[in-house]
């Protein structure tokens, strides 16, 4: 192997801290002279005046974070669990366990995601794909 044939490593050596004057990082150590930081150990994030985290916004005494007012989406697929010829609303939704108590404030809306075997009276609000698949499976769809 010869000189011209080894690897370039390009990786900068570790800077040797106070080891003399004439190393040109002697007595202070590159830390300049006097103050807190040429002394001990402060944390990254300070400043020197109001600390970081004190002028950020107050997240206190802004009344409740307001939910999400978007009816909760329910799938075709999940209907299959009905039986034929079932009027599907919220309470045999909720009936069904297929949303909860909580989850009924916000209303239902039912999505045309996978295939729906049993013939079921729908009465809530249906995507267009839904209310297709519902109607070519015998069933109907009400709004209520």
């Amino acid at each position: 192997m010869k000189l011209h044939e080894l690897v370039k490593v390009n990786q900068r050596p570790k800077k040797r801290l106070g080891r003399g004057v004439g190393s040109g990082k002697g007595k202070t150590g590159g830390r300049g002279t006097k103050g807190q930081k040429a002394r001990g150990k402060i944390p990254a994030t300070f400043t020197g005046s109001l600390p970081f985290y004190k002028k950020l916004p107050l997240k206190r005494g802004k009344g409740n974070l307001k939910l999400s007012t978007k009816p909760k989406l329910v799938n075709l697929l999940k209907l299959n669990v009905l039986k034929t010829k079932t009027v599907v609303d919220i309470a045999k939704l909720q009936e069904a366990k297929i949303i909860s108590e909580r989850e009924t404030k916000r209303g239902v809306k039912v999505l045309g995601n996978g295939e729906i075997s049993n013939a079921l009276t729908v009465k809530l609000s249906t995507s267009e794909s839904a209310r297709k698949k519902i109607e070519k499976s015998g069933g109907k769809v009400e709004h209520a």
